[in-house]
């Protein structure tokens, strides 16, 4: 494992970290206890010393999981990320509720790394009216979290705004090959770096997206064009951690290969280590990734659950992988009629559910117009008789 230093207090943390917004499940609700608790330990085991969680991942049991894995000598370990979730807070007195809750929920006395979550421009200014500086004073000074940060999903413009707002010694950004300008992009990541702030990276594989072992049409001919060959998600990765700016890049492992993989990548992964000819073929690969990919998801479900019952992340990843991988294209009309019916038992969660309410809009970090999108994806899936299909491949199933 490789680390970088935190350049305010020279801490050194793992390059890579556990995100624990997607465990493994056992089914839609039930996490997978004894699973996601091995999957962590074990990554600690192997070098890493960031675990990040936040109050909404997994309806608040996220970080109870998290506080069992840090058990038995783990929490010395580690650093611990946690969020203040901004957007349910009403009061600067709620922040103080929830932030002991969560300090309950983990069944720690500090969290080392803790966040103000998904912030933008209007949410921090809201945030700064009810208080949240003087929340982070105090909370600093009780001792109750080490050190102040955010994550931001808004404009360049507002990430420098509350860059230059409080004295963070971190943030968060989404940042991969493709989000070179969106959010806060290059040119933010450079920003706070220039600040002395420590850059910590979340969806480096935008939800899993650039790292198919089998990649879009045109994709794989293209990495075929380097020296030195690479799977997918280590030319994601490594373009990442390439970037001296990065601290740490936090990856959603569910999977004990993926680890293990994603591991084997933090081992060798320094800044500056890709040749300019690498350097322009992931560019080129991010350029096809753009023509083909149909909306810009990354499923982090900020967006659920959806009053009309939509399976929105659902929605927008079987439409994209559609598009990308057009030999699967029939069987994802198929996968959509069928799995979204809910297996003909119970309510149904298809797109054009939608009524259009807003509230989804209100929380995607990526800006999406999902309505608008949604209605994309009943154009396209949701044509002729569906219920016709959904019988035809249930038969089929049973024969």
């Amino acid at each position: 494992m490789l680390y970088r230093k935190v350049p305010k207090t020279g801490q050194e943390l793992s390059i890579l970290g556990f995100g624990a917004m997607r465990l493994p499940m056992i089914d839609d609700k039930t996490i997978d206890e004894k699973r996601a608790i091995a999957q962590i330990r074990n990554s600690i085991d192997n070098g890493i010393n960031y675990v990040d969680t936040a109050w909404p991942y997994h309806g608040g049991q996220s970080e109870v999981i998290v506080g069992k894995a840090l058990k038995d000598g783990y929490r010395e370990k580690v650093a611990i990320a946690d969020k203040l979730p901004q957007f349910i807070v009403e009061s600067r007195e709620q922040m103080d509720e929830i932030l002991n809750e969560q300090l309950k929920r983990l069944d720690v006395d500090c969290i080392d790394y803790y966040l103000i979550h998904a912030v933008e421009g209007n949410s921090w200014d809201r945030s700064v009216e009810l208080g949240v500086k003087d929340f982070l004073d105090k909370a600093l000074e009780s001792g109750k979290i080490r050190y102040a940060g955010f994550s931001f999903h808004g404009v360049p413009e507002d990430f420098k705004c509350i860059v230059d707002a409080y004295p963070w010694t971190f943030c968060q950004i989404q940042y991969n090959f493709l989000d070179t300008e969106n959010q806060a992009g290059t040119a933010g990541l450079k920003y706070a770096a220039s600040k002395d702030i420590a850059v910590i990276i979340m969806e480096p594989l935008r939800g899993g997206n650039l790292s198919a072992p089998t990649p879009p049409d045109g994709v794989q001919d293209i990495f075929d064009q380097a020296e030195t060959k690479r799977p997918p998600v280590e030319w994601a990765l490594r373009w990442i951690w390439n970037h001296p700016e990065v601290t740490v890049v936090l990856s959603g492992m569910n999977n004990e290969e993926h680890i293990e993989q994603n591991l084997a990548i933090a081992a060798e992964a320094a800044p500056n280590s890709l040749t300019e000819g690498e350097i322009a073929i992931v560019d080129k690969v991010a350029a096809r990734y753009k023509e083909l990919m149909q909306v810009p998801c990354t499923g982090c479900a900020y967006c659920m659950p959806c009053p009309a019952g939509v399976r929105i992340p659902g929605c927008f990843e079987m439409f994209n992988s559609a598009h990308m991988f057009t030999d699967k294209a029939e069987r994802n009309k198929f996968q959509y009629a069928v799995l979204f019916s809910q297996e003909m038992a119970g309510e149904s969660a298809y797109a054009s559910q939608c009524v259009e309410c807003g509230q989804c809009e209100e929380h995607c970090p990526q800006h999406i117009a999902i309505p608008e999108q949604l209605k994309r994806v009943v154009d396209y899936f949701e044509q002729g008789d569906m219920k016709a299909m959904v019988n035809m491949v249930a038969n089929k199933q049973k024969d």
